[in-house]
């Protein structure tokens, strides 16, 4: 889907695997060396349930207390990509909003589900942070990401709530909250926002994208409408199994931990595009996310080279307010990103001959 210029269906996974080549992954923002070993053999001991009907009374409850929720106020989903669609052919709305630059599936699942979708676009001269009044007053349903991918700004929850209204529904994906030490800013599991919808993913940190896991936190009602939308049986019996276990006390002590590792690999990542300032480069800080967001000139040229040296990064404009002088990069370890600075100045120099 082009709206605009923008490939709204286009995602980092498409860059790893468009030729075959082997390349190292910085384009797709799940966690490197995932699923863990114990998370592997939990999802193998579910194959042997195949045979009945999945049941996710269990990982429904399990998730719920995990936000100190009633059960009433979840719904699982495969991955928080559908809970997009949902949100688009269940809701009767007039007027949706996206804030961008984020994620393009809301938008790209409204225009298929037959809306007129406006934008509000975040500018870098205000480190794409949100201004809500920047949000028309007359828009039934906004969507923004926390932290927001691809820009890894972290909205403060009290600012994000001041978009709350009667009347309009308020979807906050928070697909790598957990990847953001203690979680600050989340507004999953709060229940005194009107009309919040709360998006959360169990992919990203997990490695769990083949597997399709998210859920939905809202208002029952809401749940209900949504629940009515989906088909029977939604999510298979191994991805509710790991829904469980992924929010068990043990998981959730090793996303934490994970987190803290994720946040010190980024600031060496960004110390080092630092060392690049010279050639243009420019990192939207302060970063926040799993990924950091880079302006340098010829980045698409950048692009082609880092991808002939071994290395795939996610182009930057296909996200509405974005353009081509921008690349996404995931963080991962300090070996890994030392061996993609190196690569990066390579690059930068085939680019300007």
């Amino acid at each position: 889907m082009h709206t605009d210029g923008h490939d709204l269906r286009h995602h980092g996974d498409s860059e790893v695997r468009d030729d075959g080549a082997a390349l190292v992954d910085l384009a797709v923002n799940v966690r490197a060396d995932t699923p863990p070993e114990w998370l592997r053999e939990t999802v193998a001991a579910s194959l042997s349930g195949l045979a009945a009907y999945p049941d996710g009374r269990a990982a429904r409850a399990a998730v719920a207390a995990r936000h100190g929720l009633p059960a009433e106020r979840v719904l699982l989903t495969a991955g928080a990509a559908e809970a997009f669609v949902l949100l688009a052919r269940a809701l009767k709305v007039r007027r949706p909003v996206i804030v961008h630059p984020q994620f393009t599936e809301p938008e790209a699942a409204l225009r298929d589900a037959g809306h007129t979708v406006d934008r509000v676009l975040l500018r870098e001269e205000d480190g794409f942070r949100l201004d809500p009044a920047a949000v028309p007053e007359d828009a039934d349903l906004v969507v923004i990401g926390n932290p927001t991918n691809p820009t890894s700004v972290l909205h403060p929850a009290a600012t994000i709530a001041e978009l709350a209204r009667p009347g309009r529904t308020l979807v906050v994906d928070e697909a790598f909250m957990d990847a953001v030490p203690g979680e600050r800013e989340a507004l999953a599991g709060r229940t005194d926002v009107p009309g919040l919808v709360v998006l959360r993913s169990l992919t990203k940190t997990w490695g769990l994208a083949g597997l399709r896991i998210g859920y939905v936190l809202a208002s029952p009602e809401t749940i209900g409408e949504l629940e009515r939308a989906q088909p029977l049986w939604p999510v298979s019996t191994p991805a509710l199994a790991a829904a469980e276990a992924c929010v068990s006390p043990r998981a959730l002590a090793e996303a934490a931990h994970a987190a803290h590792r994720i946040a010190a690999d980024r600031g060496h990542l960004v110390a080092g595009l630092a060392q690049f300032a010279a050639d243009g480069v420019r990192v939207a800080e302060p970063a926040e996310g799993p990924f950091v967001l880079v302006r340098l000139p010829r980045a698409a040229a950048v692009r082609r080279h880092l991808r002939d040296l071994g290395f795939a990064v996610r182009r930057g404009d296909t996200f509405p307010g974005l353009d081509e002088e921008w690349l996404r990069l995931a963080v991962r370890d300090r070996g890994t990103v030392n061996g993609f600075l190196r690569a990066l100045a390579r690059a930068i120099a085939l680019a300007s001959r």
